[in-house]
């Protein structure tokens, strides 16, 4: 989730500011207990984690957690221990030799099948974190064509033995999916955090063959006949929730996959399926390669006037990346590119309008010209979506999707009118006020704003009104000490402990660290990577977390304990510049916990069906609750005022200004809302009624939908849609809305905490056991209403949300 990217910036809920919901507490309350009764899919970033078997697997890795597009980042093997002196000469690693060697145990026998000239390719070895820095290329081609002959002989194998029972049947399979999913991942992990064109041609040869291979197995008649066969036997109702679930939506997911079509149509569904994953690879990579290819080189001071100290260092180190290698961030030149740091700095503090209107413009046309032009592969897209669904035999591709999860399409719509009527009078006050302010400013623009002019405005009333400035609250902001807060939070809620674990595991980049979770004992239970700062030349942008490798007992090391759970988080922040480190925004602070929320449900998962564990098998609109959970705590004073340190002179943040944060919360909620209720509302347009061909282009349908969603309409070039991620290569297809939904539970588990006082460590830290114990331990075992009721001793409420949104009406007696 959230995988958003290189324009999939996640949102941060305070930057987005609630949603106006005031109308959405009655849709809630009566929809509430039908949709509890459909337990529907999941996924996590390109849906609720799942494998090829079911529906909900990705068509390519990684399996991202994508995070909305109002995302703060939007303003935004173990054979060698992995050298790390260049990155931090004196940094040791705090593994202890024998922590390495228990983890090394247990090879497989993998490496010895494969011949000789093999062996030495590093996806084919037996690796316990994936060899990261000796992934070339040009083994991808080698590699993954050898395990995929591999791993067809195992599924034929299993074709032929396969019996309704745990060990001869699912057992087998998760090995099988396992093997794939992990090497795969890898290679696709890289190509989003270490693009090159070698490495691209090689995945793009590779991945027809790898649609082909999912394909197989997720229409193998013998595998689903199994699962029936488990479903109808007597032994059923004694299985556990989670094997239920297991075999509940096999069988679901392999309908979805078409296993119950005829031949002909199943041959016509396969080959959608295989034009879709590489229509979806090319959207991805035009977006990243649009974003690229914009630099704006600037000589003159006066170009880049308002750009703060942080903006103008970042500009600089751009430009000596670029060949000047003078640069200063005193004297320039200056480079402004597309990417996250850069672009939201020159839209929100830049004084010179005609550059801000040329990056804005810029932003909003990417991948929609010439050969990087998005527009005719959305409409293949659409298309083939459209084809497979009416294959399947549903009306749309919307209901395809609503097929696996909590929603229908018409709750959907429903919640989203809801949010349109509770906003839209707050976002044209955002406006008027934004034009009475800047007209007080006396400037020009003031009685034409338009997009380019939104972000400034906003930001210089945000400051006049709260006496708030993002970029000069930076220095209380250093990375080094939010992941110490973090991490020390993550204790206190959860009982573990997060150590460095540098050099334990070959990395990507030098500035990828590596870390180790204990629990209160001091053994290890879970890793993860942390990849945090922007890198425009190779790295797609926005923020997300993926899966590495799962917990689960049948791919246990040592025969006795499951397989660790490892991750990694990526964010694309502004890297150390000179001597500092990286300064972070408030809005790049939330982000950071979004993302991390995400990784503790996959790492601290107690489930130990493979399949099921951690972030696999959640009902995508529910996938949200931990990230959107954890960002609450950027506002829980302790918590904050343990990370916002003064970098030079450890000074703590100003009480005032924690308050004035405070205050600020639900700047522009109207407007917000308005934004996220575009893409959510154009995506199920899409998705449910566009006729692709028709009298109506995908443009058309932006535009019709903006009438009634934004205050101020889009530049009629406006082709925001080319670098739509989310839905066109991120997983999120008419689910877009699940944000939102999400949303609902996440506000409503932190009440939970706000109920038992958050100043009463004890009590905090019981309500933090349970809230582990069950959201964060159950995984995709159980349906997540369950889950939350287990934890909140209720069904939801959408009251909490609300009120964080400062939107709930006061009664008079208050």
């Amino acid at each position: 989730m959230g995988k958003f990217y290189a324009d999939s910036k996640r949102p941060s809920r305070s930057s987005r500011a609630k949603y106006g919901f005031i109308l959405f507490v009655t849709m809630l309350l009566a929809t509430w207990l039908p949709l509890a009764a459909r337990q529907i899919q999941p996924f996590c970033l390109k849906r609720p984690y799942s494998f090829p078997f079911s529906k909900s697997n990705p068509k390519h890795f990684p399996k991202s957690r994508k995070c909305p597009l109002w995302s703060s980042s939007l303003s935004l093997c173990l054979d060698t221990i992995h050298n790390r002196s260049n990155k931090n000469p004196t940094k040791k690693s705090t593994i202890s030799t024998s922590a390495v060697r228990s983890f090394s145990a247990a090879k497989s026998t993998f490496s010895e099948q494969l011949p000789s000239r093999m062996s030495d390719n590093p996806l084919l070895t037996d690796f316990n974190f994936p060899p990261f820095d000796s992934i070339q290329a040009d083994h991808v081609r080698p590699g993954i064509g050898a395990l995929l002959n591999q791993l067809e002989g195992e599924l034929e194998e299993l074709e032929k033995t396969v019996e309704p029972t745990w060990p001869k049947l699912v057992e087998p399979l998760e090995k099988i999916i396992d093997r794939i999913n992990v090497v795969w991942g890898a290679v696709n992990h890289l190509k989003s955090v270490k693009d090159t064109s070698e490495l691209r041609s090689a995945i793009q040869e590779m991945q027809p063959e790898k649609v082909a291979f999912d394909l197989k197995l997720s229409q193998s008649k013998p595998i689903y006949n199994a699962f029936k066969a488990i479903q109808e036997s007597r032994d059923w109702s004694s299985l556990s929730d989670a094997r239920k679930r297991i075999v509940e939506t096999s069988i679901r997911d392999a309908v979805l996959n078409g296993i119950a079509l005829e031949d002909g149509k199943r041959d016509q569904f396969n080959k959608i399926e295989k034009e879709l994953a590489k229509l979806s690879q090319k959207f991805e990579e035009n977006v990243l390669d649009a974003t690229k290819n914009f630099e704006k080189v600037i000589t003159d001071k006066n170009d880049i006037e308002g750009l703060p100290a942080s903006a103008l260092g970042l500009g600089a180190q751009t430009a000596i990346t670029k060949g000047h290698q003078n640069a200063t961030a005193e004297d320039g030149p200056w480079v402004i590119t597309l990417d996250a740091p850069s672009f939201t700095a020159v839209m929100q503090h830049a004084r010179n309008r005609t550059l801000r209107e040329e990056v804005y413009r810029a932003y909003v046309t990417r991948a929609s010209r010439g050969d990087l032009d998005n527009t005719p592969i959305i409409d293949q897209i659409l298309k083939l979506r459209l084809e497979k669904a009416k294959l399947l035999g549903y009306n749309n591709y919307g209901e395809v999707s609503m097929a696996t999860k909590m929603a229908t399409i018409e709750k959907a719509l429903e919640l989203l009118e809801k949010i349109q009527s509770a906003s839209w009078d707050p976002a044209v006050q955002d406006m008027e006020d934004l034009k009475q302010f800047s007209k007080s400013q006396r400037t020009l623009e003031a009685d034409d704003l338009n997009h380019w002019d939104v972000g400034f405005w906003s930001e210089r009333l945000r400051e006049s009104k709260y006496e708030i400035n993002e970029e000069e609250l930076r220095p209380y902001f250093s990375l080094p000490k939010v992941m110490d807060g973090l991490f020390n939070l993550a204790k206190m809620l959860f009982g573990i402990n997060i150590e460095d674990a540098d050099g334990l595991a070959p990395v990507w980049n030098n500035d990828v660290q590596f870390y180790r979770v204990n629990d209160s004992s001091g053994t290890a239970i879970a890793y993860f990577y942390f990849d945090p700062y922007s890198r425009p030349s190779e790295k797609r942008g926005g923020a997300w977390m993926n899966e590495v490798v799962s917990r689960s007992r049948v791919l246990s090391r040592d025969g006795v304990s499951p397989r660790l759970p490892v991750a990694h988080m990526v964010c694309n922040q502004m890297p150390p510049v000179g001597n500092k480190p990286s300064l972070m925004t408030f809005r790049e602070v939330e982000t950071v916990f979004h993302e991390f929320g995400h990784a503790l449900q996959h790492m601290l998962t107690k489930q130990d069906e493979g399949l099921v564990a951690g972030i696999r098998n959640i009902e995508w609109d529910a996938v949200e609750l931990p990230s959107q959970f954890m960002e609450n705590w950027c506002y829980h004073r302790d918590t904050l005022m343990s990370i916002a340190k003064h970098y030079e002179t450890e000074e703590g943040l100003p009480e005032d200004i924690y308050k004035k944060l405070l205050a600020a919360r639900t700047f522009h909620a109207g407007s917000l809302s308005l934004r996220q209720l575009r893409f959510a509302t154009v995506d199920l347009e899409l998705h449910t009624k566009y006729v692709p061909g028709g009298s109506e282009s995908i443009y058309d349908v932006d535009r019709r939908i903006s009438e009634r969603t934004q205050v101020l309409p889009p530049l009629l070039d406006d082709r925001f849609l080319c670098s739509f991620f989310h839905i066109f290569a991120g997983g999120y297809e008419a689910g877009y809305y699940s944000y939102t939904w999400a949303e609902v539970l996440s506000a409503d588990a932190f009440s939970a905490f706000e109920d038992v006082g958050l100043h009463d460590e004890k009590a905090v830290k019981e309500t933090g056991h349970r809230f582990r114990e069950t959201i964060l331990a159950l995984g995709g075992g159980k349906a997540p209403l369950e889950v939350f009721v287990e934890f909140r001793g209720r069904e939801p409420s959408p009251e909490a949300l609300l009120r964080h949104s400062g939107l709930l009406p006061v009664t008079a007696s208050a």
